[in-house]
């Protein structure tokens, strides 16, 4: 069980469950330090005064806001831990609102609450039934780390989480980075719902940090004073095309079949095709028509030069035989 992070209650009407911020999350960042490349020293930030110029230790440092540009107001922690705030060692729950009204973009860290002692194991649980029953999240107010926070309240695999959010005037307007309005074709619509529902997949479990796996590999190749190890060229990928958006929709509907070996065809039975936004270049490959063609035209011609001599022979013959019959 990770160290606890904060110890308080959850205040629900007039019920009180005594319980501990522990992290939902865990940091698995590869962490450098800061060393001089000569003789892999560790390098450290010194604190100093301007003042004074003398390095301070921790203990000689505090929190300090300024008022104004000649004068800075010190606040300590204990002025901080006793501010007037209800929310100052408890979380109170001040609403209850459907799951999808909630804006992601304003969530930020996760918690897991934790009971802290017997006692609040009854409560916990009628917490946490509540909100399973109603199918609603709990938007409460706690202080943490020297401000007041708003949090949500929902329920995962029997546990309450607590996901800090932000305030309502802290996350911006996302207005002015709207494209223009531009005109989309139902077909095209239908296409990337299609692709959407061939990528959908149940639950997200199968993927994992790739660029971590391979700056851990490198460490350990640097460490055993082995070769690095080399990059993998892939497939080259092409930049700089403008494709049509309707056959690229296509060909990736046709990409998601393939990658679960499903129908190569789309569902009109034709395959899919991209195809490029530039003129096509121009080949000799019509050369064979024409050939073609004029082949035709002499064959023709011969046939009716055949015809037109077979029936002068025949003209002439029967001229001869009458003048034969005259003479005799």
């Amino acid at each position: 069980m990770p160290r606890p992070l904060w110890a308080g209650a959850i205040s629900f009407g007039l019920v009180t469950i005594p319980v501990k911020i522990v992290s939902a999350t865990e940091d698995h960042d590869v962490h450098f330090h800061r060393v001089h490349l000569t003789d892999m020293g560790r390098v450290r930030t010194r604190k100093v005064c301007e003042i004074d110029d003398q390095v301070v230790s921790q203990e000689e440092i505090g929190k300090g806001y300024e008022v104004s540009k000649d004068e800075t107001v010190a606040v300590t922690d204990e002025e901080l831990e006793q501010m007037p705030l209800p929310t100052a060692k408890a979380i109170e729950i001040v609403a209850f609102v459907d799951a999808d009204t909630i804006d992601p973009v304003r969530i930020s860290d996760s918690y897991y609450l934790a009971v802290d002692g017997q006692v609040a194991a009854k409560p916990y649980t009628l917490l946490r039934k509540a909100l399973e029953r109603s199918s609603k999240v709990a938007v409460a107010k706690f202080a943490w780390h020297g401000r007041e926070r708003l949090g949500l309240l929902r329920i995962r695999e029997g546990a309450i989480v607590l996901h800090s959010m932000k305030w309502p005037d802290e996350v911006r307007d996302p207005q002015e980075l709207a494209p223009k309005v531009v005109e989309v074709g139902e077909e095209e619509i239908e296409q990337a719902l299609q692709l959407a529902d061939r990528m959908t997949i149940e639950n997200l479990s199968g993927f994992r940090d790739e660029y971590r796996q391979a700056l851990e590999d490198i460490i350990a190749a640097k460490a055993d004073g082995k070769p690095l190890p080399s990059p993998d060229d892939g497939e080259e990928k092409k930049t700089g095309e403008v494709v049509d958006l309707m056959a690229a929709l296509n060909a990736s509907v046709k990409a998601a079949k393939e990658s679960r070996g499903e129908d190569h065809e789309d569902h009109n039975g034709e395959d899919a095709t991209v195809h490029e936004m530039h003129p096509a270049k121009k080949t000799g490959r019509a050369a064979p028509a024409k050939k073609k063609a004029a082949s035709s035209k002499t064959a023709a011609a011969k046939k009716t030069t055949a015809r037109s001599t077979s029936t002068a022979k025949k003209s002439a013959g029967k001229k001869t035989a009458a003048k034969k019959r005259s003479a005799s």
